[in-house]
Order: C-alpha cells, then structure tokens, then sequence
C-alpha cells in the first residue's frame, strides 16, 4: 500500500513537472508583445531624439551644457511622476486604457514642443513629454506577463526591449534626415502625428491589458518597500538607465565639443553602437532564462561599467571604437531586471513594482547623470563624468549578487 502510494506520488511530481515543461509556446503569442514594442519605439525615440539633436538647439537657444542635460532631468522628472501615478490611472480604468492614454500624451506633447519658441514653454513641454512617456512601462509589463507564461517571460520581454534599442540605433538618422532638409521642430511634429496615430491603432485593435492594476493606496505597496530586493533593484535601475540613456544622451555633445568631432560623424558613430542592440537584446533575454536574470545583471553592469570608464579615459584615435562597444551588454540588463521584479512581485502588483523601481532609474540614470556630466563639461572636465558615471555602474555589478530570488529563478 505504501509502495503504490509512493509511485502515485512519483507520478503526480512527474506529471506536474511535465506540464510544467511542456508549458504553451511563446511564439503564438508573439503578436500583442510585437504591437506594444511598436507603441513602445515611438515612446521611447521621442524622450531621446533631444540628444542627437542637442547641438543644433543647444546653438539656436544659446544656452550651456549643463543646461542642454537638463533637458533630460525634465523629462526624467516627469517620467518618474508619470511612473508613480501610472498606478492611480491604471486602477480607475485598465491597463489598455493606460497605454492608450500614454501614446496620446506622448504625440500632444511633441507637437506642443515642436511649435514653441520660449525656453520655459519648451521645458513645461518636455516634462509633460515624459509625464505621458511614463504612464506606459508598468501597464506593458502588466499586460506582457498576463498574456505570456512564466518560462517565457525574459524572451517575451526582451522582444518588447528591442524597442529602445531600436530606438538607440534609429534615433541619430532620424534626426540626421530632418536637420538635413528640414528643422528639429520638424522631426519631433513627426514623431508627435506617429503617437496619436499609433495610440487609435491600440484602442482600436490592441490586445491583452483589459484589466485594472494595483492603485498605490492597497496594501500591496506596503509589502512592496518592505521588500530588500525592491530597493536593491531601485538602485540598480538606476545605473542600468546611466549605461544606456544617460551615457547616450550626451554622447553626441562630448563628441563634437570635447573631442572635435563632426556632429554627422558622432552621430554615425553613436548610431552604428546600437546597431547590434535588438540582436544582443533578444540574446539578452535568452541568457537571463538560461543562466538567471542576476548573473545576467552582474555581467551586464561590469562589462558596462568598464566600457564607459574607457569613453573618459582613452585617447582621440581610439574614442571611436570604445563608443562602439560601450553599449555592448548594457542592453541584457532590462530583459533580466524586469524578470527580476516580475518574479518577486505578485501579479496584481507587478505595475507598482515597475512603477516604484523604475523612478529611480530614470531620475538617475536619465536626469542626475546627463545634468552631471553637462556640468562637467562647462567646467572643462567632459571625460571626468564619464569616468565617474563609469565607476559607479561598475559598483552595480557588485550590488547585484546581494540579490536573492526565489529558488526557480
């Protein structure tokens, strides 16, 4: 009796273990991911199509280097608000309904900036930008981990990041094309009429996100900031933006003002280092399923860390090529860091997790940083921002290992 007890429990951890192996393809599925990573590219294009083209309204506003980075930190800055109310909105409505509203405020606010001619309505602009910009990350990745099982989070994350890593390599020529035979203003109205367009489309047509999220007011949050991991993860948000976002967006600006590069070249250059970023991306997400998203963190921020050390450091001859790899493994961090937080959070509050980490990065890592080393350049020290951003993100790689994740992970 015991014995066949025995073998039926044998058989029932097979059985569960074989379901569990043989879980639903990701491919099918494949299709809603693809449509939030298109909404997810004109999203993400508009917040850094400002870099490639910073020298040319860096000349025609006549302001400073440090003041062309804050650009960033007022986008940044409305992105966390954005990020942080995203939950109120969500909780009231759906997460398709958040989305929905997001890309239509990201296409209003481009047009708005697009006809300014004030400084300070240029700056309303952009916090708005990314105000809107921010309602839409932890609604997408509400949306994705509901219509797509647990063993295929890291790839079906890491298709919806092929977005800014597009974004990453397109952004230069785009706004190469607009200089070329039109204006900045031009470009970002573009971009603005692609939102709006983009945003029907999803209301129209788009699936998965017919659901309300966690508001910040539930109990939830209360278990989510008691949490370790989610302030480890903060932080590290926060330096896997600087190696992407904030090195990128003053790139061009180093380039061209400290090391005399011709702004087509620099942004050629900037380009070409992310052409590689939607292959390594969706590489990225692989790892992170094989080999764990914290050991695909650890060597993303290393590798990373160093590379932008080297940007500061190395001489004319080699800028170029060092610019080149930077990038290189910096874009496996989200793919691994969203699986992070997906894996840690209930699924009801998996927005709010997104929401609350998130802040963090974007206001380090795409405000602080930029601004930092802006002000680093009015003081004649361009490449010392670079080498301190650099240090910090190499540290990243060290706080990552304190992580600690459930024994499936």
């Amino acid at each position: 009796m015991a014995s066949k007890k025995s073998v039926a429990k044998k058989q029932k951890r097979f059985h569960a273990g074989q379901r569990n192996h043989d879980s639903a393809p990701f491919w099918p599925e494949l299709g809603p991911v693809v449509f939030l990573a298109v909404i997810f590219l004109i999203n993400f294009i508009a917040r850094i199509i400002l870099s490639p083209l910073l020298p040319t309204i860096e000349k025609e506003l006549a302001i400073s280097h440090g003041q062309a980075g804050s650009f960033f930190f007022l986008i940044s800055a409305g992105y966390v608000i954005g990020l942080l109310g995203s939950g109120f909105l969500a909780s009231r409505s759906s997460h398709k309904i958040a989305i929905v509203i997001s890309t239509a405020g990201v296409g209003i606010a481009l047009l708005g900036i697009s006809v300014v001619s004030s400084l300070w309505a240029m700056r309303v602009g952009l916090f708005g930008l990314g105000f809107a910009g921010g309602l839409y990350i932890p609604s997408a990745i509400a949306t994705i981990t509901s219509l797509i099982e647990r063993p295929h989070w890291g790839k079906a994350i890491a298709v919806h990041e092929l977005a800014p890593n597009l974004a990453f390599f397109a952004g230069p020529f785009v706004a190469e094309l607009f200089l070329n035979w039109s204006t900045w203003r031009l470009a970002l109205s573009a971009l603005g009429m692609a939102s709006l367009i983009a945003s029907f489309a999803y209301f129209r047509f788009g699936r998965g996100g017919e659901f309300a999220g966690e508001s910040p007011a539930s109990s939830a949050f209360g278990l989510l900031v008691r949490s370790a991991s989610f302030w480890i993860m903060a932080v590290l948000f926060g330096l896997g933006v600087s190696s992407t976002i904030g090195v990128y967006a003053m790139l061009p600006l180093y380039l061209v003002s400290e090391r005399q590069i011709d702004l087509s070249w620099a942004n050629t250059v900037v380009a070409l280092s992310r052409s590689y970023g939607p292959i390594l991306g969706v590489l990225g997400g692989w790892v992170s399923d094989r080999l764990g998203p914290k050991q695909t963190m650890v060597m993303s921020l290393t590798f990373t860390g160093i590379a932008t050390l080297l940007v500061g450091l190395v001489s004319a001859v080699w800028i170029s090529i060092v610019v080149l790899f930077q990038p290189l493994l910096a874009v496996w961090f989200f793919p691994a860091a969203f699986a992070v937080l997906a894996a840690t959070t209930p699924a009801a509050a998996r927005n709010l997790a997104v929401a609350f980490t998130i802040p963090c990065g974007y206001l380090i890592g795409g405000g602080v940083v930029p601004t930092f080393i802006g002000i680093m350049g009015d003081t004649g020290s361009f490449a010392l921002g670079f080498i301190v951003t650099g240090t910090l993100i190499l540290l990243g790689g060290t706080l990552a290992l304190l992580l600690r994740l459930p024994a499936n992970n």
